[in-house]
């Protein structure tokens, strides 16, 4: 086993992951708000940011799609190695990592169904900057406004309409987090 595979999980594992879990809740609860999320070293192209994601939230039964460049045989291993996560096809997985391009078509993700709509998928989107700046958000956990750099603003609009159903967004950049919830609109 290379010693990349081994390597770049949480130094702490316990306190690494409950830091981790409390900057996506942080993020979740806060749209649009940018948070620090350090601890992980992933093997690239995976950002420290999104493999700290992983980390905390995805473990053996927590099955995972790879999209585009990160779909890479050290990623494959870093993932198996320190989360026993499975990895699948976009229609099955409950998260899935890549940039915006590599993660389309979105309609490919499961969206969750009127009697479920927890199971849905998770997209972890790593983006080349991430700012609180750019499309105008509104709805929980935002005061009046809040603003965040969004890939496609189209796509979140369309994917807040299918409410309760659709997806859930976390943003990654570098060491850097925000999320996008299905409930919050964007414009």
């Amino acid at each position: 086993m290379q010693a990349e595979t081994l390597s770049g999980g949480f130094a702490d594992p316990a306190i690494g992951a409950s830091h981790a879990f409390r900057s996506v809740m942080e993020a979740m609860a806060r749209p649009g708000t940018v948070q620090d999320m350090t601890g992980a070293t992933p093997p690239a192209p995976l950002s420290p940011a999104a493999g700290a994601v992983l980390l905390t939230l995805c473990d053996a039964e927590t099955p995972i799609h790879l999209a585009g460049d990160v779909d890479c045989d050290a990623v494959q291993a870093w993932i198996a190695f320190h989360t026993g996560a499975p990895l699948t096809g976009p229609s099955h997985c409950m998260f899935a990592i890549g940039t915006w391009g590599a993660l389309a078509p979105i309609s490919a993700y499961p969206i969750g169904t009127s009697e479920y709509p927890d199971r849905s998928a998770t997209l972890i989107v790593e983006c080349p900057t991430l700012a609180a700046a750019g499309a105008t958000l509104t709805g929980p956990g935002i005061k009046d406004h809040a603003a965040l750099s969004l890939p496609d603003v189209a796509t979140f609009q369309s994917n807040s309409a299918l409410f309760p159903l659709g997806l859930d967004f976390i943003l990654t950049s570098g060491d850097r987090i925000a999320a996008l919830p299905r409930t919050t609109k964007v414009s």
